[in-house]
């Protein structure tokens, strides 16, 4: 896989610093809100690009040990500004990462959560980091009632992806397609 670009990083960098870091409570993704009981609370978790670390705190809290990563230095640093606000950085480690050089190496986990970012090369890893039993949260911008783009799911994209995991709640439209999916096992 080729590495992220440095002026791809620089832009998330300056996303993320024009962001600022997150306020409020930490709390699951709005997509997932209403499926939050689904989700487990202890375990380990990987959240995959996980930006500022909202849902990795919230997880944290929730009592998950939970790894998150990203390509930004500024997201992982406000990350770790919330954990440490939030009394959760005993639970949660977060680490710069380039996804184009996959997911990064570890044991097997009970929860990946994927919010916002799609890259298809990565499909088979995040089945294969889940633990049996498992579950997989993602969710990603969709050409679903929205414009195609080259960061867009196509229409059930997600669907043919992760079929193999057993499907518990889903849905596409509106410009975001998600899936919660359960492993085998």
């Amino acid at each position: 896989m080729a590495d992220v670009s440095e002026a791809d990083r620089r832009r998330w960098d300056e996303r993320h610093a024009d962001a600022g870091p997150a306020s409020g409570d930490p709390r699951p993704p709005s997509v997932f809100a209403s499926i939050e009981d689904l989700f487990p609370d202890e375990g380990r978790a990987l959240e995959v690009a996980c930006g500022r670390g909202e849902t990795a705190v919230w997880l944290a809290g929730r009592g998950m040990d939970v790894l998150g990563v990203d390509v930004s230095t500024v997201a992982i640093d406000l990350a770790l500004g919330l954990a440490r606000s939030s009394d959760a950085l005993d639970q949660s480690r977060f680490e710069v990462w380039d996804l184009d050089d996959g997911l990064p190496p570890g044991p097997p986990v009970e929860l990946v959560v994927c919010h916002m970012y799609r890259e298809s090369r990565l499909d088979r890893e995040l089945i294969d980091r889940l633990a049996p039993g498992g579950l997989l949260a993602i969710a990603s911008l969709s050409e679903v009632g929205a414009e195609p783009g080259r960061f867009r799911a196509t229409g059930g994209e997600l669907r043919r992806a992760f079929g193999q995991l057993e499907v518990l709640a889903e849905d596409e439209g509106k410009g975001v397609a998600w899936l919660l999916g359960k492993k085998s096992g």
